[in-house]
């Protein structure tokens, strides 16, 4: 078996932790914390389906490893001095199940908080970082934009592109090809059918969960979840998850197994 440094060279290009977080060296201990349950989210293997399975569970477990150290006061310290992992650690090389793990470190997301969370973000200067961040990722392709900010709709579009066009005005940005390609009415309007389509499906298997008008909430995650935004979803439910999760008290003895 590899030691932690070198899962972490394999599965995500360097040895060096807190990069692996997207942190830097002086974060805190609540940016530990999102920053692995952001990655976390994004490797879980419950996401992954096929030949990708195996790699998720093997980054999921590492990121696991890597949190186990960064939250430790004393094992950081050794890190942070030596730049080495004590891989004989007891924490690190027992088989424990790193989803048990994961999910006492946060709670599950309450419909309140998604439909709180949606108020709060919408317009906020939170997204408007996130909709730069996304033009530039993306090169000005609206329909991966689209894809990838929080909580957006349809309706949303129109909003964005104004947006985007005075940010480049003000050549706060650059103009990407791209984002004029992807702004034509044709383009727009296929967005908008699909987004219908995934509408009613989704508005049809809220009816067959039996949701009624006050699970507003539920039927958008059921219609995001159709959407497939698999990069949305992660930085949502982190978001979200950072914001309103503590720590869950563990009610259960060792000995049983968590049901689910």
């Amino acid at each position: 078996m590899p030691g932690l440094l070198e899962s972490c060279k394999k599965l995500f290009k360097t040895k060096d932790l807190y990069k692996v977080l997207s942190l830097k060296k002086n974060a805190s201990p609540s940016e530990v914390k999102r920053g692995y349950h952001k990655l976390s989210l994004k490797v879980h293997p419950d996401r992954v389906h096929g030949d990708g399975k195996k790699t998720a569970t093997e980054k999921f477990q590492v990121l696991g490893k890597i949190y186990c150290i960064l939250s430790d006061k004393e094992k950081r310290a050794v890190y942070d001095e030596t730049g080495e992992v004590d891989d004989e650690d007891d924490v690190l090389t027992q088989d424990k199940d790193w989803y048990d793990y994961w999910r006492i470190l946060f709670h599950q997301v309450t419909p309140q908080d998604i439909k709180e969370f949606e108020e709060k973000y919408k317009g906020s200067d939170e997204e408007l970082a996130d909709l730069k961040d996304l033009y530039c990722e993306y090169e000005g392709d609206m329909g991966m934009i689209m894809d990838g900010v929080m909580c957006c709709t349809a309706e949303d579009e129109p909003r964005f592109i104004q947006i985007l066009k005075d940010l480049i005005k003000k050549k706060e940005i650059t103009e990407y090809k791209g984002f004029t390609r992807s702004i034509t009415k044709t383009k727009i309007a296929e967005r908008k059918r699909k987004a219908d389509e995934e509408a009613e499906e989704a508005e049809e298997d809220a009816k067959n969960l039996g949701l009624g008008e006050e699970d507003e909430a539920l039927k958008s995650l059921i219609h995001a979840n159709q959407q497939s935004r698999a990069k949305q979803m992660d930085s949502f439910f982190a978001d979200l998850e950072a914001k309103y999760a503590e720590p869950e008290k563990k009610t259960k003895s060792k000995g049983k197994s968590k049901k689910k």
